[in-house]
């Protein structure tokens, strides 16, 4: 089936571009409470879905063993700009394990966001994996293998200890099989498995509620989430819609941008939980929908409703500061 417009972009009160998606939301049985497009088809969720790769860092005794603070616990969480407090806060997990930079497997890239590259260059340094965006998850699945005794090394890998155990995590989560058949490499190396958004949405709703779980897998979820609302700025930083969106929300949303125009959250108060791809993989768009989606599920105060039109509804400006156009939820989304 071919999925449904659902963002504009205008310049001049014109229609310039359009972008196609779907989004499911499900509840934590399973029911659908609101489904656009085709949710059935697999995709790779990507980054999206750290937070239940991050179970392992609580269910083994790993946050424990090395006092993980909830930064550090939303940091594992992360898809974060590379900023210095990212940097060191990474660099602090690893050396609680007895361990340094050299212990991470996820490459080395350059930080996000301009700001953040701007002491690189001042100190002619290059960019270590503690700058990669993903080097909290990374710091976390050494912290794992250290406190299971497992030699850290190769943790990327699917037949390593620790991602065993991260993988059976996630489909222990959204109860759908993760077969070698849907199974990719993601941008930091470890695997990715290609899940329909119906399976992914019923995942965060069990991870937000706990239906369904054990006593200990349900309790390790809700401690995540505690650490992401206490610190939502390690789970993106400065000017990012996570980060925005969660400090104005709180613990009534936890929401996970990946790669390719994913969005995975949750609204753990509703017991639902939201999974959406832009077709063509624009984050943007992506961020237009789930906040559309946020705004029409959860009664919103209006401070809240202050902090959220301007992710649902962004103003696009020219190099003068002039407001050209906008970008906007369209189509169903608005139905």
């Amino acid at each position: 089936m071919s999925n449904p417009i659902l963002v504009e972009v205008t310049r001049g009160g014109i229609v310039e571009s359009a972008h196609a998606g779907a989004i499911a939301v499900i509840d934590a049985d399973g029911a659908v409470a609101l489904s656009l497009g085709d949710i059935d088809r697999p995709i790779f969720p990507r980054s999206a879905i750290k937070a239940l790769q991050a179970l392992p860092l609580i269910e083994t005794g790993a946050a424990d063993r090395f006092a993980l603070t909830a930064p550090e616990i939303a940091l594992a969480c992360a898809s974060h700009n590379g900023e210095e407090a990212h940097v060191a806060t990474a660099a602090g997990m690893l050396a609680k394990a007895g361990l340094d930079v050299g212990a991470l497997e996820c490459g080395a890239q350059m930080p996000m966001r301009g700001g953040a590259q701007a002491p690189l260059y001042r100190a002619g340094l290059s960019p270590s994996a503690l700058h990669n965006n993903c080097s909290g998850k990374h710091s976390g699945f050494v912290c794992v293998a250290c406190a299971t005794d497992k030699n850290p090394r190769g943790y990327i890998q699917a037949s390593h200890p620790t991602m065993r155990l991260v993988t059976a995590a996630v489909e222990d989560i959204c109860a759908h099989p993760l077969g070698a058949a849907h199974q990719g490499t993601d941008g930091c190396s470890i695997p990715t498995f290609a899940i329909p958004l119906r399976a992914l949405a019923h995942g965060f709703a069990r991870y937000a509620t706990g239906t369904g779980l054990g006593p200990a897998r349900a309790a390790a979820a809700q401690r995540i989430m505690a650490a992401v609302a206490e610190a939502p700025f390690f789970v993106a930083g400065t000017d990012r819609f996570d980060t925005l969106a969660m400090q104005a929300l709180g613990p009534r949303a936890f929401m996970k941008v990946g790669a390719e125009g994913v969005y995975c959250a949750a609204l753990p108060a509703l017991g639902l939980g939201i999974a959406l791809k832009c077709d063509d993989g624009a984050t943007r768009a992506a961020e237009v929908m789930l906040a559309a989606i946020i705004r029409r599920f959860l009664p919103l105060s209006p401070s809240e409703a202050a902090a959220m039109a301007p992710l649902t509804t962004p103003r696009l400006t020219n190099w003068n500061g002039i407001h050209v156009g906008d970008i906007r939820p369209a189509g169903a989304l608005i139905a």
